[in-house]
């Protein structure tokens, strides 16, 4: 066994200290309560035993917390997670379980917003039409394992842009680079502009007018149906065009990147934990693992 104090270091679970510790305070209640709830449900009824008697957790909440960072940040195997903590393999694949979920449920941290979180579109919309935020949405592709041969919807993961088998994440972020948002995940070959219409994007854009966001060039059709609030970066003037209509369009389109490029650099930030550069397991635990990196992501960008 290593020691727990190293093992929580910041270059093991990439958080810091401070950060690690308003973790276990915010989640430590949520975790006992589905844990005393799955107990009540094997029961079948309440505890007949009092609070506190029986056997012991062998891995308590902070480890199974530390684990999973750890599990997260460098994707260590669960047996090697089972060894530097002292037990079986099946225990911290039920503890990094547990904990994922609660960490994809926090949702986002708002910038000077204590306590508040964004967990849907319409929050960060809601969030952004209140504050005059001028949002920045783009999405990333992490590669995937193939589908087994003769399974129905094999080729949906097949991304017609990085020729492998991705599934796509849209993220939302500030002027900033700070992340307010990432969607459920979808199949790589989806279109991102249709990526962003299945999430209700244009409900959004129907209900918050005073709302813009800036996109790239894969969202044409959605700067197409609302003009004035998706915003994409400007067309290049026609062949034989005036040079000062060129050299504007250049400027425009030089500072259109430069306010975009912020949620690309948060992408980078969810990318720097190693889960996410190349997904190996099953297909339908990434889109937890996604939100619960873009939860700490969030807290760390306004200085949790």
């Amino acid at each position: 066994m290593v020691n727990r104090a190293v093992l929580a270091h910041r270059l093991f679970t990439g958080i810091s200290q401070r950060h690690l510790a308003c973790l276990v305070e915010e989640l430590t209640v949520s975790w006992q309560a589905g844990l005393e709830g799955s107990r009540h449900a094997a029961r079948g009824g309440a505890r007949k035993r009092a609070a506190g008697a029986g056997a012991r957790h062998q891995l308590v909440f902070v480890d199974r917390l530390v684990a999973t960072l750890i599990h997260l940040r460098h994707d260590l195997p669960h047996a090697v997670l089972g060894l530097l903590f002292g037990v079986d393999r099946s225990t911290i694949t039920r503890a990094i379980a547990e904990v994922r979920t609660l960490l994809a449920e926090r949702g986002c941290a708002v910038p000077d917003r204590p306590g508040l979180r964004l967990r849907t579109l319409t929050d960060v919309f809601a969030y952004a039409q209140a504050e005059g935020i001028e949002l920045r949405l783009d999405a990333t592709e992490i590669q995937v394992r193939r589908p087994p041969a003769g399974r129905g919807g094999r080729h949906a993961f097949v991304s017609g842009k990085k020729k492998q088998n991705t599934m796509k994440a849209t993220v939302i972020a500030d002027w900033r680079g700070r992340t307010l948002w990432t969607d459920a995940l979808r199949p790589g070959r989806m279109h991102d502009a249709t990526a962003a219409r299945n999430e209700g994007i244009a409900v959004c854009f129907q209900h918050f007018p005073d709302v813009e966001v800036l996109l790239d060039d894969g969202y044409l059709g959605l700067s197409r149906d609302h003009r004035g609030q998706a915003i994409t970066p400007p067309r290049k003037p026609r062949p034989g065009a005036l040079p000062g209509r060129v050299e504007q369009w250049e400027r425009d389109r030089h500072g259109h990147s430069s306010d975009h490029i912020t949620v690309e650099q948060a992408l980078a930030d969810h990318k720097r934990w190693k889960q996410l550069t190349r997904w190996t397991h099953r297909r339908d635990r990434l889109p937890d693992t996604y939100r619960a990196i873009a939860s700490l992501v969030s807290d760390r960008t306004i200085n949790v």
